[in-house]
């Protein structure tokens, strides 16, 4: 659901409405346009342009962010791969690294039609135990899916080394944590040194997307056997499918999990009628034909990731490079994410952590 502009991330009309009738996405820049903001989330900002009876969905950075993760030209590139043989992703229509017109790189895509279930909506629309399972299964069929995808053929053959994939993700993102550090956490140096000795040295290749979780993905309707979209490509590249895996079951929030990741991660898969991790796990393995091993080092890869990820948002924060107060507390989250891993290397599982 889109929302008010949060104050600080407003566009500047004139430059954009400019852009947009260079473009010949719109005839004339004095028509009335409507300007929402996509609020959930803590990366990339996300609008909804309403203009001319047509829909436009806008991409930037957010304020003070590196490129690294936000960069909007490789996002663009994925997509533009995508819409020649994966028939979930958005078009995308044009993208920009005129700074004069928003003052960072930008695209702007397909307005895709359907059902996006966060928490909120979930409960809003009262889904009952038995519709999660097939959610669930709509979920993970697109997921494999995916990563079946022949990257080769759609011109994505380039977009990354899948080779040594993830020795440099066990590194990037441990540097990348040390680099947005603002206080001590003897976990997340525990949980570094461990994905560093215990990473798998031979695994598959394929497209991964790196953040697929419920939100980022549009069901066609009601009935749940469908999605239409996926969205959020920004961390999309060749890898290990099973490090994709890894970080769509760290986001697997469940029921029994701690409350505070309850509380700042609301997700429907908390609810009633859910698989648990290792369920998604077990049927990922039976749809793709693909062996789990190592099941422990990629789930607590992916909690790290997500502590670090949160962190860095934290680290924004606290240099005032955005003023969003339901930051304000994440660093006790990142402490929470490095925690959890850590109990799952030492638990060597992945549910009933606590």
């Amino acid at each position: 659901m889109s929302q008010q502009v949060r104050e600080g991330e407003e566009l500047n009309e004139g430059p954009l409405k400019q852009f947009l009738l260079e473009k010949e996405l719109i005839v004339d820049v004095n028509s009335e346009w409507k300007v929402s903001q996509f609020s959930t989330g803590f990366s990339n900002l996300t609008y909804l342009i309403q203009i001319e009876d047509k829909e436009y969905v806008l991409r930037r950075p957010p304020n003070g962010a590196i490129k690294r993760g936000h960069d909007m030209g490789r996002e663009f590139r994925v997509l533009t791969g995508l819409n020649r043989g994966f028939e979930k992703a958005p078009e995308a229509y044009i993208y920009t690294e005129d700074k004069e017109i928003l003052g960072v790189p930008f695209y702007l895509m397909e307005k895709m039609e359907g059902i996006i279930i966060n928490g909120a909506e979930a409960k809003r629309r009262q889904i009952s135990e038995t519709e999660f399972p097939v959610i669930a299964n709509s979920w993970l069929d697109t997921l494999v899916e995916l990563h079946a995808l022949d990257y080769e053929s759609v011109g994505l053959g380039e977009l990354g080394r899948p080779n040594g994939y993830v020795e440099r993700q066990v590194r990037n993102w441990s540097k990348q944590y040390v680099n947005a550090k603002t206080h001590e956490i003897a976990e997340a140096e525990k949980v570094m040194k461990w994905l560093h000795d215990h990473q798998p040295t031979e695994y598959d290749h394929s497209l991964i997307h790196n953040d697929y979780k419920y939100d980022n993905v549009v069901f066609e309707d009601d009935s749940w056997e469908r999605i239409n979209a996926v969205l959020d490509w920004e961390m999309c590249t060749l890898g290990d499918p099973l490090m994709d895996l890894g970080a769509a079951i760290a986001y697997w929030i469940t029921a029994d999990d701690h409350p505070m990741i309850l509380s700042v991660f609301p997700y429907p898969t908390s609810m009633p009628g859910n698989p648990s991790r290792l369920d998604i796990v077990e049927q990922y393995a039976s749809k793709s034909g693909r062996p789990i091993n190592h099941l422990v080092f990629y789930y607590a890869f992916g909690l790290f990731k997500n502590a670090v990820i949160v962190q860095q948002i934290y680290y924004r924060y606290t240099k005032g490079l955005t003023s969003n107060e339901k930051f304000a507390q994440l660093d006790k989250v990142t402490q929470l994410f490095c925690e959890l891993a850590w109990q799952a290397i030492q638990k060597n599982r992945i549910d009933q952590l606590l």
